[in-house]
């Protein structure tokens, strides 16, 4: 306990001697200040030392072009996509997230996370980097996406408003990421063709019948059937490509609990199984869980398994972020694939 203690210590003072630019200390003339889940995100320059954890991080991290910049990632849900492959492939990776202690040890300036459970609301924890408030003090500036903002007295993934749950708001994390890290017309960039790829296939659905899509989640703790509840981001990608999701009234979670009786009962069109979750992860993994919803007897008048669209997917594909485009026109192909032969 004590060398852990004094490990700590050092690493503490490691960063504060030897941090970046972006300090406790009151902002210089130049410096950059954007608003992030309630929180002034201020850099006295474009950050030069980055982490990020989670698999939309990572991939805004490349979309933006500031691979180089990043000593650590963490925790890939799947594959990146295709095109960020090669800048993944030399970046340092841990396959799950580090302890504050190691994360410190990379001395970054800044901390890019996809998902709110990686900062906690007090000093720190074994499970998380601590709060976003100890490691500004530490000069490590630190960005939630902000679909996914975390409320001040903890609640989790009840409290989101579904309505926030949105492109907008991708766009508007890539817009004050851009104006941290120096890229703005990088981000422009990335939201233009963003905003195209997503027009072109609503304009192609426009007139088309909306199929009801699940999204399972299988794996997940206590057993039973997990689906994609309103405040997903499925949510969005689904009804993009044209779709309805089956479960989008289920506004109290993201990730809902439902009995085999409420799936038969709303027989969707379509199955999505979630895979997840490891850096090697492709569609093709989740197939062992489409073979068994498949071959077992009590889903066998599921429109969706009489028709054989129980589809392999991932949960990186429903995660928001840069995916968004690659996801909208995944599921209208899948959904649509008349309208896209």
């Amino acid at each position: 306990m004590l060398r852990t203690s004094v490990v700590s210590v050092l690493l503490l003072g490691l960063v504060a001697g030897c941090g970046s630019s972006a300090t406790a200390d009151a902002p210089g003339p130049g410096a950059t200040t954007v608003k992030n889940c309630g929180i002034d995100v201020t850099v006295d320059g474009p950050p030069k030392r980055v982490f990020a954890a989670y698999q939309p991080a990572i991939e805004m991290a490349h979309a933006l072009g500031i691979s180089d910049r990043l000593v650590g990632t963490a925790y890939l849900d799947s594959e990146v996509l295709p095109e960020y492959a090669d800048a993944q492939s030399k970046a340092k990776y841990y396959k799950n997230l580090p302890s504050r202690e190691e994360l410190l040890a990379a001395n970054p300036d800044f901390v890019l996370s996809g998902f709110n459970d990686v900062f906690s609301a007090g000093g720190g924890s074994d499970e998380s980097f601590g709060s976003r408030k100890s490691l500004s003090e530490l000069g490590v500036r630190t960005w939630i996406f902000s679909p996914l903002c975390p409320t001040a007295d903890g609640k989790g993934d009840e409290a989101i408003d579904p309505a926030s749950v949105s492109m907008t708001n991708v766009y508007a994390d890539l817009r004050d990421l851009g104006k941290l890290f120096g890229v703005s017309d990088r981000a422009e960039q990335v939201i233009a063709d963003q905003e195209k790829r997503i027009a072109a296939v609503e304009a192609k659905v426009k007139d088309a019948p909306k199929p009801t899509v699940a999204i399972l989640r299988p794996g997940m703790e206590g057993g039973g059937l997990t689906v994609s509840g309103g405040p997903d981001f499925g949510t969005v990608l689904i009804k993009q490509a044209g779709g309805v999701n089956a479960f989008a009234d289920l506004t109290s979670k993201r990730n809902v609990k439902i009995g085999v009786e409420e799936l038969i009962k709303r027989n969707p069109d379509y199955i999505f199984i979630s895979g997840c979750c490891d850096a090697a992860l492709t569609p093709a993994s989740a197939q062992p869980e489409v073979a068994r919803i498949l071959a077992n007897p009590a889903y066998q008048n599921l429109k969706a398994v009489r028709n054989k669209q129980v589809v392999p997917w991932l949960f990186a594909n429903h995660s928001a972020g840069v995916r968004g485009a690659h996801t909208t026109e995944d599921i209208a192909k899948t959904i649509h694939a008349d309208l896209f032969k």
